[in-house]
């Protein structure tokens, strides 16, 4: 019986070259060896990162306010100014003309909707729901149906209370058309935009205004 060692494994033997369980990779000296750190995840709350690929601008901020809490706060604010509005018209022929002949289209009620006091009272109307908004949204970027449902409106760039020329021009945007023009493709774009718009769910006042509506406690 031969008392020499056993030959060494060949050089081709996988477990001969498997270095130990948890240890580093040989590493050539070279300071690019090491794996970079992994990047930080994304923001969930604003859809990750700014629209150009930079810094979003409201990290820090609370989260964007759902669509459908807009939504509604949107008509409780429509419906604050609507029916006194409506009720203070009624001695002078009502802000909207009812009345039915029997023989008149659908293209001649569009058409008589618009002349006269109904007219008159759309201008009225328009002055109240413009005022409004830009009054409440300068004050502290909540309007009473927005107040009730805990948003508020920021400016993108850092967050603060939009000032007159923004709240103006938001309002402006909002209710022009929306009166005078076509409102319901008009109610219809915003509320889309509201579930599409990618990262900040901007409406087209809100990219008017260079606004968000975010959560507020």
């Amino acid at each position: 019986m031969s008392n020499e060692p056993p030959p060494p494994p060949p050089d081709d033997d996988p477990f001969a070259k498997r270095p130990p369980q948890g240890s580093p990779p040989p590493s050539s000296g070279s300071p690019y060896d090491s794996a970079p750190p992994p990047p930080p995840p994304p923001n969930d709350s604003y859809g990750g990162g700014g629209p150009y690929g930079g810094a979003d601008p409201l990290a820090g901020m609370p989260p964007l306010a759902e669509p459908g809490r807009r939504i509604l706060a949107r008509l409780i604010d429509f419906l604050i100014i609507s029916i006194p509005l409506y009720l203070i018209s009624l001695p002078f022929g009502g802000a909207v003309d009812v009345t039915d002949n029997g023989n008149e289209d659908f293209g001649n009620a569009v058409g008589n909707a618009y002349s006269g006091h109904q007219l008159v009272w759309s201008l009225i109307a328009l002055v109240l729901y413009v005022g409004y908004d830009t009054y409440f949204t300068h004050k502290d970027g909540r309007t009473p149906g927005k107040r009730l449902l805990k948003m508020r409106v920021a400016m993108l760039n850092d967050g603060s209370v939009p000032d007159t020329s923004s709240s103006l021009m938001r309002a402006v945007v909002l209710w022009v058309p929306a009166l005078l023009c076509c409102p319901c493709l008009w109610w219809l774009i915003n509320i889309v935009l509201m579930f599409t718009d990618k990262p900040y769910r901007q409406g087209l006042q809100d990219k008017a205004g260079k606004t968000v509506v975010v959560s507020a406690g």
